[in-house]
């Protein structure tokens, strides 16, 4: 399995031919989504960093809301959530979107704003590969995303929606996240390429490079 990061939110995942690309967003927020071509796009929420599904070339099925799919012996669940509901914030869905592959289970937070509940964690299977929100916003800060890791104990976790010098989003630095995981090097990664082989015994922190078109 291939994963790329192409900046805010927005993955692609590619596995046994299928490319799936995950919260394509607009030019406007700064960021400069790359052409890409996908089978299966999914979309966390509706805005505009994160639901601009006309940016992926091709016919793909395109699934944004919570429920359970099945293209081309891929398994999709959407798990509803929620995002914002602060005391000055109106409440949005969010959905959840994990894909089952046969050997390999990747799961997308999309904008999760939340610690996910004891419920919300059982209906999730073991999770291999988890891409988080780690810079608050509308999405997890560093504290809280490091308890849903220790909730879920995915293989790996991949931050994503993080402050970069790409984007004037107001959202926390990535740094603040690695001190609150007790990482005290890293050195972005290009891409991830992963099988079940490589699964670490403890949580592994991966930094991605942000690919841009």
């Amino acid at each position: 399995m291939d994963i790329d990061w192409f900046g805010h939110s927005c993955f692609r995942l590619r596995e046994a031919g299928v490319t799936i690309v995950m919260d394509p967003y607009e030019k406007s927020i700064g960021y400069n989504m790359p052409r890409v071509r996908a089978d299966i796009v999914t979309v966390s929420h509706d805005a505009q960093g994160h639901s601009a599904v006309s940016a992926v070339k091709g016919e793909p099925k395109v699934f944004s809301k919570p429920g359970e799919y099945e293209v081309k012996n891929i398994f999709i669940t959407g798990i509803q959530t929620w995002r914002g509901g602060g005391e000055h914030e109106a409440r949005e869905e969010n959905t959840i979107f994990v894909f089952e592959f046969g050997s390999l289970t990747v799961c997308h937070l999309g904008d999760l704003a939340k610690v996910l509940t004891q419920a919300q964690v059982e209906s999730l299977p073991s999770v291999d590969v988890l891409l988080a929100p780690v810079g608050g916003g509308g999405g997890l800060d560093a504290d809280k995303a490091a308890e849903v890791i220790s909730l879920l104990e995915p293989s790996i976790v991949v931050p994503m929606h993080y402050q970069t010098s790409i984007t004037d989003f107001k959202l926390d630095p990535l740094s603040r996240f690695l001190k609150e995981m007790g990482v005290t090097e890293h050195a972005p990664q290009e891409s991830l390429r992963v099988t079940r082989s490589d699964l670490p015994e403890e949580t592994l922190v991966v930094v991605l490079e942000c690919k841009q078109g």
